[in-house]
């Protein structure tokens, strides 16, 4: 089976190689795909997907990642895929850049170009889960994309019908947020204009189903293999201390848990974190995962995210936000993990 989907890939390129040098004027240079036919021919890889720089560096400057010297890196639709070797695994590492659009256009990239066997995704996240604390490695069971609603019209309630909700677009089964019960007065009869906003599953259309007929998905769980062998990640030692002055209360740990959630928005308000907190039951919750999570469930591609928490997403000091701190800590802990993980994927 393995050999048939190499077999698969390599065919697929040189389809559009041929294809391609036919044409004056082809969407990809034809040195680019060939240089991406020669990567795959060392392939499988594990795809290491990353939001920003400051993540990704610890890694770059690790010991444990061997940079490739006959093609260290690719550069394609704004993107640099690194090519090289973590322990024994053959891994391309690729930056995202911020928010759920960049992750996702990003990881479609790298599946659609390489011969990818697996994606493991990491960074940094805000802390809704008061029994952890900045600086803990959560590695969550399933994720879900927080940021694709319904906002009601105002005057409409909980057992009134959303707009287009008869045709199948909409649904109310996943549940709300009603801005009014973070209101003071709470005296009006439909509560602020803001009404309420209800949640929503994306819209999926897997490799392997019919072409334009969707399917949905508010939750995508992670790869069972891979949740299963990350127990084994658990008692890890991890970096406490941001210098000689400032450490955390104890040491960091690894900790797996039932969800995260992501959305194009950076959450450091208290009153949401507690309210995603209580509603769907999320430990991590960050901007980019869920996307990275979409794509390789509609590829089929196993996947799993392990984020490093970094700020209490609002719920700490009034000052700042804790990240500016600890954001250099969360993700060099983050990068501990991952290589960790890697090396119990041999």
């Amino acid at each position: 089976m393995e050999v048939m989907r190499q077999l698969a890939v390599l065919l697929t390129v040189v389809v559009v190689i041929t294809t391609i040098t036919t044409i004056s004027e082809g969407a990809i240079p034809t040195n680019t795909l060939k240089k991406v036919l020669m990567v795959n021919n060392k392939g499988p890889f594990l795809g290491l997907v990353v939001p920003n720089s400051f993540e990704m560096n610890p890694l770059l400057q690790s010991s444990q990642f061997v940079q490739s010297k006959e093609l260290p890196y690719l550069d394609f639709g704004g993107r640099r895929f690194r090519f090289g070797k973590v322990g024994e695994q053959k891994v391309i590492i690729v930056m995202t850049g911020l928010s759920m659009l960049n992750a996702g256009i990003t990881t479609q990239l790298l599946l659609a170009l390489f011969d990818v066997k697996g994606v493991v995704h990491f960074g940094i996240a805000g802390n809704a889960n008061s029994d952890l604390q900045i600086g803990d490695v959560t590695i969550p069971k399933r994720w879900a994309h927080t940021g694709l609603w319904n906002w009601q019209r105002y005057g409409d309630g909980p057992n009134d019908e959303l707009a287009f909700e008869s045709s199948g677009d909409y649904t109310r089964k996943i549940g709300y947020l009603n801005f009014s019960d973070f209101d003071i007065n709470k005296n009006k009869n439909f509560g602020n204009y803001l009404n309420s906003v209800w949640y929503q599953p994306e819209e999926v259309f897997p490799v392997s189903g019919v072409p334009e007929v969707r399917k949905h998905a508010f939750w995508v769980s992670v790869d069972q293999h891979y949740f299963a062998l990350s127990k084994k990640l658990e008692g890890m030692n991890l970096t406490r201390c941001v210098n000689s002055t400032t450490c955390l209360k104890r040491s960091p740990v690894v900790k797996r848990v039932e969800g995260g959630c992501s959305a194009s928005i950076f959450i450091d308000n208290a009153a949401y974190s507690q309210f995603l907190r209580s509603k769907f039951n999320v430990t991590p919750v960050d901007m980019e995962t869920a996307a990275v999570a979409l794509i390789c469930l509609e590829q089929e591609v196993p996947f799993i995210a392990i984020r490093a928490l970094s700020d209490l997403a609002g719920r700490g000091s009034s000052k700042s936000n804790e990240a500016s701190i600890f954001g250099s800590l969360a993700a060099q802990n983050a990068v501990s993990v991952v290589t960790k993980f890697i090396s119990l994927l041999a």
